[in-house]
């Protein structure tokens, strides 16, 4: 075994057990301040990693990036959820929809579901102190927005009776993380079948693989983001056409936020003196992600009506995306007056879409995917950093490596939120925007460099 494999190891062992330490010993989203140092040196340690197997031999590179994802899973898996509290929704709701009830018809604390309630999701003789509890019918649950309707869509809703309907009675929270150690793993295999058909590095997975938010926010707080992550690296994976369609239309209808893949996906439709050519390969995709979003909506529609659409209206309002309410855009709020930050964002979106539109990549379309996310998180500057769980996947499918600094912004801002600190958002998502320009600058550099030698030879 070389020096270099030795110390990738070392690294990956060392980065494992800082997060079996930072589950089980290192607070939690009632506690945030004890998370920042252990977050700190699980980035470190991964960035170290990650650098040091670009180095190492191939074929040993892919046995270390499956077995250390699946050794930081394994990790995650040893403490329930920390610092989310959505996966006790998506096992409500896997419990409504399996006693043969719309999960969008009635809110958690309705009377009409008082039957469907356990001691699990509903502890009796609690304070509703914990971080992970709220109030609810009278007493207390771990749900969050008890009287609200859930907000995910239909695939997502599909994935919750599916694993409710697999899990042991009893199994609380430990199914859903399984499931996600499930998918985070499926789409490090998804990632390695990527760059082995496209003759990339499959170093790169480890980018994904071993990136901290991935056992953190996929598999220790389950979120159902990975499973729309791993749909859209299918997608990507896949040549254009409606198969592409079909995995893109199923991953926005997980969680709405892989619609910014979609530009990606039909990079350079627009593209001068190719657009005909690509036509008939743009609406083939176009039309199976409708379709596909269509189809899985109309059993609940059918139930439900409008109240499909849950309490999107409202977390819209409450995450300030809504014009008059700025709580987000951080970025744009610095240069801009507040009832302009809105608008801005979304022009800046679409203009990246339209950039990627013509001039991506067909070969690539991760790149333009990447850029088009990246930007959309970058310019909203959520305070979900498990949003950028896809910005994670795209880097490792071969986009440029700073992105990752979007996931780490949001990482900070999501654990120093509970603290209030004053102007956070900005420093975060700011030093995120200056990495990415950065590695931007310093790559135009190397290329026209490398065009100017070849042009003297």
């Amino acid at each position: 075994m070389g020096v270099r494999t030795l110390c990738a190891t070392a690294l990956l062992a060392a980065l494992v057990a800082v997060v079996a330490a930072t589950v089980r010993s290192g607070g939690d989203l009632g506690h945030p301040a004890a998370l920042l140092y252990w977050y700190a040196a699980t980035w470190v340690l991964f960035a170290a990693a990650a650098w040091t197997v670009r180095r190492v031999p191939v074929r040993t590179a892919v046995a270390l990036i499956l077995a250390g994802g699946v050794a930081l899973c394994v990790a995650a898996l040893s403490a329930p959820p920390r610092t989310s509290d959505d996966m006790y929704r998506y096992a409500w709701d896997g419990r409504v929809q399996a006693a043969g009830i719309s999960p969008y018809a009635y809110p958690p604390d309705a009377s009409q579901l008082a039957r469907l309630r356990d001691p699990w999701l509903f502890p009796a003789g609690t304070a509703c102190r914990g971080w992970d509890l709220h109030s609810a019918a009278g007493g207390c649950t771990h749900i969050n927005r008890p009287s609200q309707r859930t907000i995910y869509p239909p695939v997502a809703e599909g994935w919750f009776l599916l694993v409710h309907a697999v899990s042991p009675a009893g199994g609380r929270h430990k199914p859903l993380q399984l499931a996600g150690a499930v998918l985070a793993v499926a789409t490090t295999v998804a990632l390695l079948l990527v760059q082995r058909r496209t003759c990339g590095d499959t170093r790169r997975v480890a980018l994904w693989a071993w990136c901290p938010a991935v056992p953190f926010a996929a598999v220790n707080d389950a979120h159902v983001d990975t499973l729309g992550v791993l749909l859209a690296v299918a997608a990507l994976g896949t040549a254009a056409g409606a198969r592409r369609g079909a995995l893109l239309g199923a991953a926005i209808a997980v969680k709405l936020l892989p619609v910014l893949v979609l530009p990606g996906a039909l990079s350079g439709a627009l593209a001068p003196g190719h657009a005909r050519a690509r036509g008939r390969e743009t609406a083939s995709v176009l039309l199976a992600v409708v379709g596909v979003v269509t189809l899985a909506y109309l059993p609940y529609l059918s139930a439900s009506g409008s109240a499909v659409l849950g309490y999107l209206p409202g977390y819209l309002r409450e995450e300030g995306y809504e014009p008059g309410d700025v709580s987000r855009f951080a970025l744009l709020r610095l240069v801009l007056p507040d009832t302009w930050a809105a608008p801005a964002a979304v022009a800046l979106v679409a203009l990246s879409a339209w950039y990627v539109l013509r001039r991506g990549d067909p070969e690539r379309p991760w790149h333009g995917s990447l850029l088009v996310t990246g930007t959309a998180l970058l310019l909203t500057s959520p305070v979900y950093y498990w949003y950028a769980l896809l910005v994670v996947a795209l880097v490792a499918m071969g986009g440029p490596w700073e992105w990752l600094a979007v996931a780490a912004a949001g990482t900070v801002l999501y654990v120093v939120d509970g603290l209030q600190p004053q102007g956070v958002q900005a420093t975060a998502y700011g030093m995120a925007a200056v990495t990415v320009l950065a590695g931007a600058l310093v790559r135009a550099r190397a290329r026209s460099g490398g065009d100017r030698w070849r042009g003297g030879a």
